[in-house]
């Protein structure tokens, strides 16, 4: 029972760090995005998280698309983004064949396009199927 206990009190610690790391990253995001957003430009906090949700690997950048920075795949991003109105929603699916294998991965982006607000949230069975769904926006790995 003392286990059981134990095991719950740092599940719950973990995720009071992760909250907290969470707000962490967006307060350390918020003067960037508040500077695009004062100068008209269009921007997007993405954060990735693998996992089932009770992971910690969450990853994020802020992407910046007037001139496209932040991001590896910054331009690309920005292109595919802005010939569907930033509608991450709206992003042709790519033909790609992806293994049939249960990885989890939750994409998350938060910011402006255009002057409109744009909240995205969708978990993936996997990261394959992610990048097929949603081309170069969260390929925050390379």
């Amino acid at each position: 029972m003392t286990y059981t206990i134990t095991a719950t009190a740092v599940r719950r610690a973990a995720r009071a760090g992760l909250t907290a790391a969470a707000a962490l990253l967006l307060t350390a995001a918020a003067p960037a995005s508040a500077g695009a957003a004062a100068a008209g430009g269009d921007y997007l906090y993405l954060m990735v998280t693998k996992g089932d949700g009770r992971s910690s690997d969450t990853r994020g950048t802020l992407l910046l698309c007037d001139p496209p920075q932040g991001h590896g795949r910054a331009a690309e991003a920005c292109a595919q983004l802005d010939a569907v109105g930033g509608s991450v929603d709206a992003l042709a699916p790519a033909d790609v064949l992806c293994p049939m294998l249960y990885a989890p991965v939750t994409a998350q982006a938060r910011g402006q396009w255009n002057g409109r607000p744009v909240e995205y949230r969708q978990t993936f069975s996997n990261g394959c199927v992610m990048g097929a769904r949603t081309g170069a926006v969260f390929a925050l790995d390379g």
